[in-house]
């Protein structure tokens, strides 16, 4: 058995995911905070670790895909996700978390797919409305983490 690309991809994220585990363990605990730092890294990191494992064993275990003739990377959409996600990063201490990540989400949704017709635009804005809606509210409301407020906007 031999892994594809995907399986590859996979292994490196699961080495790279437990390497960085093993690093909270030097973290050390405040003991006048009940959660350390080390808390929510270690979520993130097992639970990419977990995801990591899933995609090399069904790569071992699935069929053996063959690649499709004349298949062709698509380099320039990548290039142009990375520009986008560029001007987010920009956009955000003038329009504001909400505003900008909104924007970031319904232009990049409608970059992977190209809505044609009102009802797929209106999946593009409530994708980008619910996304940043509920981001906003769990950083905000339930960890208690301060998203920038636009410049522009002061929302």
């Amino acid at each position: 058995m031999r892994l594809s690309r995907d399986g590859w991809g996979g292994l490196a994220a699961l080495v790279a995911s437990l390497f960085l585990y093993a690093a909270t363990l030097d973290l050390k605990d405040n003991p006048l905070v009940p959660i350390g730092p080390a808390f929510y890294p270690r979520i993130v990191l097992g639970l990419t670790a977990v995801l990591a494992m899933a995609v090399v064993v069904l790569d071992l275990l699935g069929p053996q895909r063959a690649r499709a003739e004349g298949a062709k990377a698509d380099y320039g959409a990548v290039v142009l996700h990375f520009a986008v996600f560029g001007v987010y990063v920009v956009a955000l201490p003038w329009l504001g978390f909400r505003v900008a990540t909104f924007a970031y989400v319904a232009a990049a949704n409608a970059l992977m797919a190209r809505p044609h017709g009102a009802r797929q635009w209106a999946r593009v804005v409530v994708l980008g409305l619910a996304t940043s809606f509920a981001t906003y509210y769990i950083f905000e409301h339930y960890l208690h983490v301060l998203l920038p407020r636009g410049r522009w906007t002061d929302f």
